[in-house]
């Protein structure tokens, strides 16, 4: 059960796969637009449940109810290791005056 004023991610379909443009890639139109918004529970609700949340810049949005204190859990990816070695090799060079 969450409670009101928890924060809360909600989930909502914005488009579904019939409403999406043409000139998408054709994997891209096969699916439905998605967004996934976090914000402060407006009333107490469950696990996928239609809720209202306010958002951190004060916009009302309802949606499903799809967690309860969600994390921010993005990343830039795997490191590649050619670009971890540019910058200690420029600043090396850079100390002995050949660049």
């Amino acid at each position: 059960m969450a409670e009101k004023g928890d924060w809360v991610k909600i989930h909502n379909v914005v488009l579904d796969p019939s409403n999406r443009v043409s000139s998408l890639p054709a994997d891209t139109k096969k699916v439905p637009l998605e967004a996934w918004i976090n914000g402060f529970l407006n009333e107490d609700g469950e696990i996928g449940e239609m809720v209202e949340i306010t958002t951190l810049s004060g916009r009302i949005v309802s949606g499903t109810l799809a967690e309860v204190n969600p994390r921010y859990i993005h990343d830039f990816g795997n490191p590649v290791p050619e670009l971890l070695k540019i910058g200690p090799n420029l600043k090396k060079q850079l100390e002995e005056g050949s660049v």
